[in-house]
């Protein structure tokens, strides 16, 4: 892999080239000048953040309801923009958000029970300037040191990735994440298989919260990255220099050695020796030092942007609630535990069957979830309340009476829109006694 430099590590002079601006077709736009998606009906930030916020009332379990203001350990039913701008008014922070929209696939999506739950109709400018609305408010809901991941297929990645850059700032991009989400396909004939979604993860500022996530390392992982032993246990041979050229110690002379050409020790000289009396240095029969690198007890493998291990249910035994495009729990897990807090407010708003509210109350977060569909909320509110049933028995149409609760008993409050109550008062009422 090609290591760049910048500044004085680079050792000779340009490469000569025959490129010309002028020659190419005439002069570019400025240095450092950001693109911007251009597009008819594209709201102005400051009438995106002027939307009205929603009303809101409590719902009991004998649909009893109460004018409420929304807060964490809620599950809102209502369109998200009008949610979001509650929140916003009501003054409460995001300390991590997490969505999952509609992809912009033009298809209709129903539940395993054959009910239809949504329809991802939008595309083109139309779909980019519906999540971008809600985008903009939900930064201006988010902790100055909160992050955002955006989960999206193929389809309109690329666009999403030029908007959130406008919306949180291209220092602010932090990963696209590549997830495999499914098992081999064998139907694909002239195009290759489509295996993977990606997540778009954006922190709100240079500062952001980080705990470093990792899974256990298998035992043949360990043989093949440890493989030699001594008296100190297992170890590992790593090269003692990096790239890119240094003026201090660490570009000097080391046992009468330099550093390869274009790099520099890790360590200072004085560091070296002290390695070195601890055994902790190899030395090959060509005199050439490397570091042993002993495993630790607590050794985990580092996730990097590319997720092997989350894909959504794929055997009988995996616990769904049901819902088409339901999340890996344990993915969201990961994303829960990596950018926040015990405590922290976690919000989603386009929760489907409630993967987030249920990760982040198993990582002890508050949390806060948003969606439209009555089938969505049935979804949520079953989750909270029963947990998931194994894959298998929405394969063979049953149901089990006792199912199990994968997160325990939740305390949480269901809100409904003002507007919900009154274009279908008893599918809300149902869904309370749900």
């Amino acid at each position: 892999m090609a290591t760049g430099v910048r500044g004085k590590e680079r050792l000779s002079d340009h490469a000569p080239t025959v490129a010309s601006d002028d020659l190419a077709g005439g002069e570019l736009p400025p240095k450092g000048m950001q693109a911007h998606l251009v597009y008819p009906g594209k709201q102005s930030e400051r009438e995106i953040l002027s939307s009205q916020p929603g009303r809101y009332f409590s719902i009991t379990r004998n649909a009893d309801r109460a004018p409420a203001i929304p807060g964490p350990n809620a599950f809102l039913l209502s369109d998200n923009q009008s949610a979001i701008a509650a929140l916003i008014e009501t003054g409460l922070r995001a300390d991590l958000v997490y969505l999952d929209p509609p992809y912009g696939t033009g298809s209709g999506f129903q539940s395993r029970a054959l009910t239809h739950a949504y329809e991802d109709d939008r595309d083109g400018a139309r779909y980019l300037e519906s999540l971008r609305r809600r985008l903009v408010l939900l930064r201006d809901c988010m902790a100055d040191d909160a992050s955002i991941y955006v989960h999206i297929g193929h389809q309109m990645v690329g666009h999403l990735k030029v908007l959130l850059d406008e919306i949180f700032g291209p220092q602010n991009f932090r990963n696209i994440i590549a997830r495999r989400k499914c098992s081999s396909k064998n139907s694909t004939r002239k195009s290759y298989a489509n295996l993977h979604d990606f997540l778009l993860f954006y922190s709100r500022s240079k500062t952001y919260k980080w705990n470093q996530p990792g899974e256990e390392p298998s035992e043949e992982w360990i043989d093949k990255e440890y493989p030699w032993r001594d008296s100190k246990g297992r170890y590992k041979l790593v090269p003692i220099h990096a790239p890119g050229t240094r003026n201090g110690s660490t570009g000097t002379a080391w046992r009468g050695m330099l550093p390869p050409p274009g790099k520099h020790w890790q360590f200072t000289p004085v560091r070296l020796e002290e390695l070195d009396k601890r055994g902790e240095m190899h030395w090959s029969k060509n005199g050439n030092p490397r570091r042993k690198v002993y495993l630790t007890k607590d050794k985990m493998i580092a996730l990097t942007d590319h997720w092997q291990n989350f894909r959504d249910a794929h055997h009988q035994s995996v616990e769904i609630t049901g819902y088409p495009t339901e999340k890996n729990v344990f993915m969201l897990q990961k994303i829960v535990e990596a950018s926040s807090c015990e405590n922290d407010v976690v919000v989603d708003p386009y929760c489907g069957s409630g993967t987030t509210l249920e990760a982040a109350s198993l990582a002890g977060r508050r949390w806060l979830g948003i969606d439209q569909s009555f089938i969505a909320a049935e979804a949520t509110l079953r989750r909270l309340r029963y947990g998931g049933a194994p894959m298998g028995d929405y394969v063979g149409l049953r149901r089990q009476a006792g199912r199990t609760k994968s997160v325990g008993p939740v305390d949480f409050a269901f809100l409904a829109h003002a507007e919900a109550l009154a274009l279908e008062p008893r599918a809300v009422a149902k869904l309370a006694r749900t």
